[in-house]
């Protein structure tokens, strides 16, 4: 299958174009966000990586025809997980949080939970492809980023907030001229996962808690999240606010655990090693 097969996009105006891996039907589907800059482009997380993303945007003239245009591309995992960072390796330039650089440089696939089943591939991409086969892919990141890190593509910028909870590298990006927030995992529309490794409530209530702080300041009007579709400013303060109110409650606090334990199991078994 070819990459022009296997990706879709739609174009959301102002150089944003929101790209899907249409054969990969889960639950854990990631958008996959490319935002064209005067000087710089950026692919904000990258999917599986099960066919090349560069040449899907290449093939589909998502960064224009111009020859002469020659900006650089950048592509940024808002966190390691699997169905983020899968295709970071397609790229030249590679940015990720300083706390999984370890984790993506060992091809760590406990960390990036990769966990994927034959039933999530509608439609495998190559003959005789079996998800057994899945990992993610080592790849040494270029761009190590941090809290407060501004990344400029010229005509905008995108700062970097460390925001962990979901994992302990989690990042959203903020388009502070535009109030647009590229979150990533740290929310979305659904239920929010607290219970994998390298979660923690405590540091992702600190996070709803920044998020609520945002949309309090007139900071962000869009959301552009890791999974599902985007939402605006009184919805992202009101899933922040209702993760905020129950997650220390007791049975929430029982439910995370007992879902860390069975996650930390089955990753183990999984991925024994801890690497590729």
């Amino acid at each position: 299958m070819s990459a022009a097969d296997w990706y879709a996009h739609k174009s959301l105006g102002d150089g944003l174009y929101w790209i899907q891996e249409r054969f990969y039907q889960s639950q854990n589907r990631a958008n996959i966000w490319l935002l064209r800059g005067s000087h710089q482009d950026v692919v904000i997380d990258t999917g599986l990586g099960l066919r090349s993303l560069p040449d899907y945007i290449d093939a589909m003239g998502l960064l224009g025809k111009d020859p002469q245009r020659k900006n650089p591309l950048l592509a940024i995992a808002t966190h390691a997980h699997f169905d983020h960072s899968g295709g970071l390796h397609q790229f030249q330039q590679v940015g990720v949080h300083s706390a999984e650089v370890e984790a993506l440089a060992n091809g760590d696939n406990y960390e990036t939970v990769t966990w994927l089943s034959d039933r999530e591939i509608a439609e495998a991409p190559s003959p005789g492809w079996r998800a057994s086969q899945y990992k993610v892919k080592a790849v040494q990141p270029t761009h190590i980023l941090q809290e407060g890190d501004v990344i400029n593509l010229g005509d905008r910028q995108l700062t970097v907030l460390h925001m962990p909870g979901h994992s302990r590298g989690s990042i959203c990006l903020h388009d502070g001229d535009n109030k647009l927030l590229f979150s990533g995992d740290v929310v979305y529309d659904g239920a929010m996962i607290d219970w994998l490794p390298y979660s923690h409530v405590s540091d992702y209530v600190g996070s709803c808690e920044r998020l609520v702080g945002l949309v309090d300041s007139e900071q962000v009007d869009q959301v552009l999240p890791g999974h599902y579709n985007t939402f605006g400013a009184k919805r992202l303060h009101r899933i922040a606010s209702s993760y905020i109110s129950r997650a220390e409650t007791c049975p929430a606090k029982l439910s995370t655990w007992a879902w860390r334990m069975l996650a930390g199991v089955a990753l183990r078994v999984a991925h024994p090693l801890g690497g590729c």
